[in-house]
């Protein structure tokens, strides 16, 4: 176990502005559901609804007090974005924060928990973990197009040519 500052906790001490900036591009619309499908390095984010067009590359900014942790595959759940990831960093902030980075594959999140959440979930480095964002935290704003991964096509889109082995 990791051992906690040992200096006494400051009363005022407000939470540290910590995010993460993805790049993604628009996959799909859903106007039924009013939410928009982002594809990323290492999976889907589900966000409000935006007016950005279909394959438009975003921005994707992600507060890390908006990032919840489990340890277990979250199913009964309202949060919509569930990604696995690797607990590669945990840095104790001023009591009661600590800052956990999760490496999903070619992205990093960061998670502002508590030493309390830290101690009870026995979070180490090299921990196997979800990442949980809720939909309605993440904002989103233009970037370059040239920035933003553009999706594999499903086998059905790829043309087929029967002379190539």
């Amino acid at each position: 176990m990791q051992k906690l500052p040992t200096r006494a906790p400051e009363l005022s001490a407000l939470p540290p502005a910590i995010e993460a900036t993805v790049f993604a591009r628009v996959l799909r619309r859903d106007t039924d559901l009013a939410l928009t499908t982002l594809f990323f390095d290492d999976g889907e984010l589900r966000v409000p609804m935006t007016e950005h067009p279909v394959d438009a590359a975003v921005q994707v900014r992600i507060d890390a007090r908006d990032v919840s942790i489990a340890l277990s595959r979250p199913m009964d759940v309202s949060i919509t974005n569930r990604l696995p990831g690797e607990i590669v960093e945990i840095e104790y902030l001023a009591p009661p924060y600590v800052r956990v980075t999760f490496d999903l594959g070619k992205t990093r999140i960061h998670s502002l928990i508590t030493n309390e959440s830290v101690e009870r979930l026995a979070l180490v480095l090299g921990l196997r973990a979800w990442a949980m964002i809720k939909a309605v935290a993440i904002s989103e704003q233009n970037l370059t197009p040239d920035r933003a991964p553009r999706p594999r096509p499903w086998p059905a889109a790829r043309k087929f040519d029967p002379e190539k082995p």
